[in-house]
């Protein structure tokens, strides 16, 4: 509902419909509008989050980690165009609160990329770096493309993967990056 009608619009009455549940159950488990939208973005991280796992699962290397889990997140943000909308454009006007828990997701996920650039520098893929700036580029890098995707200056979000793949990978100095 709220992909649909956009945060603002959509009243908890909307939700009630959608969910097919009834006032008093959307009530019990969440105190207002604003958590439930909470718990929606904590839901969209987990499937960015077991997306990448499961991408990483399959590979050996953590170069071949940090490649699949970027593949996988892009490709997620890609099959879920109005929910990317709706969290990375719509909300950010939303205050302290919805600020805290975007703070919070990209927290949980830079932890994720930084310990795999730890793991490529211990096992010896790539030279020492400081692993906490090439994190918080990573990430700038990933958000910067979904927004310019999501505005209509990326055409396809998919297509970014490989040149995108390649500009992250040398900016850390990986063989063959």
């Amino acid at each position: 509902m709220f992909a649909r009608k956009g945060y603002h619009r959509a009243i908890v009455d909307d939700i009630v419909r959608t969910s097919g549940t009834s006032k008093g159950a959307v009530y019990h488990h969440f105190p207002n509008k604003e958590a439930v939208f909470l718990a929606l973005v904590d839901d969209f991280a987990a499937r960015l989050a077991r997306s990448a796992a499961a991408a990483i699962a399959e590979q050996h290397g953590a170069l071949a980690k940090v490649e699949c889990a970027l593949t996988a997140a892009l490709a997620t943000f890609a099959a879920n165009e109005r929910l990317a909308r709706l969290i990375l454009l719509e909300a950010v006007s939303l205050g302290p609160t919805y600020q805290a828990k975007r703070a919070e997701v990209a927290d949980r996920f830079a932890a994720l990329i930084q310990g795999y650039l730890d793991e490529a520098v211990a096992d010896g893929s790539i030279a020492p770096l400081d692993t906490r700036v090439a994190t918080l580029a990573w990430l700038g890098a990933l958000n910067e493309i979904v927004v310019q995707w999501l505005h209509g200056g990326v055409r396809d979000l998919t297509e970014t993967i490989p040149a995108l793949t390649r500009v992250l990978l040398r900016s850390i100095g990986a063989r063959g990056g």
